[in-house]
């Protein structure tokens, strides 16, 4: 190490930087150090494209340098390569990211989109206390929501909530109660929620709701959730309480909270 050329050092101790900057810009957040605004796009995206391309362009030059090098040394030259690898591949989790937020370009799932389920006063005081974003009607076209207007295209204005989780080829379908009971139906949800790591879990049996916040692992990004027990069916919703595009992850939970309930009902609820 102490023999390496000082663009190669220089090189190391941008990569080892590299993911201790991304954790402290999540975890900053989680912790409530800032708010997700700056810890996501301030620091994530704006300040981690700096970082990435600081260090491709260090690598670069001692990559150049590495190579003119003689007698040529191989650690060098594997550290620059890795060194322009490693901001390619980040670049690439990035691009990936803006292609899911334009497939999923709302937070708020549901299985009925002409009733969805709806949140305890206690959640939506739980909303209200932490800013989070107001719960949209399914019906109103994005472009007539505050939140979405001049943030969508004109394309997506038009659509409502409903009309975009209906396009959609994965979308979240009911579960039918089958022979089960409605009490079985809620304590099957309340058990696959807490499977699933959900917190707050709470069970209303007189209205037939259960409730429970799941949080994202590195920046602690909240969602909310609600099964509805019918005397035939458990519809779902997911809903987030930040940000604009959820990248798929309220659908996707939704999928598995069904998965894993129509599991703890057995063929009763088939």
């Amino acid at each position: 190490m102490t023999n390496l050329p000082k663009h190669t050092k220089l090189v190391l101790a941008l990569l080892a930087f590299i993911p201790l900057y991304f954790a402290i810009a999540a975890l900053g957040t989680k912790v409530g150090i800032w708010s997700w605004q700056i810890g996501l796009m301030t620091l994530t995206f704006f300040g981690g494209m700096i970082v990435l391309g600081v260090t491709a362009l260090v690598a670069l030059v001692s990559l150049i340098l590495s190579a003119r090098a003689k007698p040529r040394r191989n650690g060098p030259l594997a550290a620059a390569i890795l060194g322009l690898l490693a901001p390619g591949a980040a670049l690439v989790m990035f691009m990936s990211a803006g292609g899911k937020a334009e497939q999923n370009p709302i937070h708020d799932i549901a299985t009925d989109t002409g009733n969805p389920p709806l949140f305890s006063a206690a959640t939506l005081d739980a909303r209200a206390e932490a800013g989070a974003n107001p719960l949209s009607d399914y019906q109103i076209p994005l472009g007539q929501l505050e939140l979405y207007k001049e943030r969508v295209s004109p394309e997506l204005a038009v659509k409502s909530h409903a009309q975009i989780i209906t396009d959609r080829k994965d979308r979240p379908a009911p579960l039918p109660l089958g022979g089960a009971s409605k009490q079985e139906g809620l304590a099957a949800v309340a058990a696959a929620m807490a499977a699933m790591g959900l917190t707050d879990i709470r069970t209303d049996n007189e209205i037939g709701i259960v409730e429970g916040v799941a949080s994202s692992f590195w920046f602690g990004f909240k969602d909310d959730v609600v099964a509805r027990v019918g005397d035939s069916q458990i519809d779902f919703r997911s809903v987030s309480r930040v940000g604009i595009s959820d990248l798929g992850a309220n659908t996707a939970r939704i999928i598995d909270l069904r998965a894993r309930t129509e599991a703890l009902l057995g063929a009763a609820s088939r």
